[in-house]
C-alpha cells in the first residue's frame, strides 16, 4: 500500500507532537547543547533535529525518543527500573488479550 501524499492528523496528535518537540528543544537549550551536538550524539541529521523540535508529524518516533534521552528529558519515569517494570506489566497484560481483533463474519438475523 502506497504512503499517502498528505495525511490528516487530529488536533490532539498535532499538539502532542508539538509539545514533545518544544520540550526537547527547551531541555537541549537548558543544557547548553547545540543542534549539531545533539544530532551527532543521536547519529541523525541536524535537519531531523530541527523537524522534531518543530513538531513535524512525519518525524521518526524512535529518533524523537533518542533525542529526548540525550537531552535528559524523562517522559515516563525518571527511574529506569520503574520504566522497565511498567513495560513488563504491559507485556504481561498483552499476553492475556487475543492476538488479533476480528470483525464478525456472520450476520445475526435479528428480524423477528
Amino acid at each position: 500500500m502506497a504512503k499517502p501524499a498528505h495525511r490528516s492528523y487530529s488536533r490532539y496528535a498535532r499538539e502532542a507532537v508539538e509539545l514533545f518537540g518544544l520540550m526537547i528543544r527547551n531541555a537541549r537549550v537548558e543544557r547548553g547543547l547545540t543542534v549539531a551536538d545533539v544530532a551527532e550524539r543521536a547519529d541523525v541529521s541536524r535537519g531531523l533535529v530541527h523537524r522534531i523540535e518543530k513538531g513535524e508529524m512525519g518525524s521518526s518516533i524512535g529518533a524523537a525518543f533518542e533525542l529526548a534521552a540525550i537531552v535528559g528529558l524523562h517522559l515516563f519515569e525518571s527511574e529506569p527500573t520503574t520504566l522497565t517494570r511498567h513495560l513488563s506489566m504491559e507485556r504481561d497484560r498483552l499476553t492475556l488479550l487475543p492476538r488479533s481483533v476480528r470483525t464478525g463474519t456472520t450476520k445475526v438475523k435479528d428480524d423477528f
